[in-house]
């Protein structure tokens, strides 16, 4: 019986519609962060890249073709891997990610 990570991880790329709406959220993240440290003049942190970049990897992993699922999960687990980074930064080294 597979597990429910194989199904969902490994599962067939969602398709083009899917991907896009991760690459928005990709380029609005990294928007946000160009935005509030070029025009603002402000520290933001890091945050915003850590999750733009989840969101391209997740986004990039949508667009693949239906047969290449186990590239499409290796990517996802990349932008799992990300995120958790993200939380580890939280915990550990708040200062990183808050500026």
């Amino acid at each position: 019986m597979p597990s429910i990570i194989d199904e969902t991880v490994f599962s067939e790329p969602s398709g083009r519609r899917f991907a896009a709406l991760q690459f928005c959220g990709a380029l609005f993240f990294s928007g946000l962060y160009l935005y509030v440290v070029a025009v603002e003049n402000s520290p933001v942190g890091n945050w915003p890249l850590f999750v733009a970049a989840a969101s391209g990897l997740s986004g990039i992993a949508e667009s693949l073709p239906k047969s290449r699922r186990q590239a499409a999960g290796l990517l996802r687990l990349t932008a799992i891997f990300v995120l958790c980074c993200l939380l580890a930064a939280i915990f550990f080294a708040p200062e990183l990610v808050t500026g």
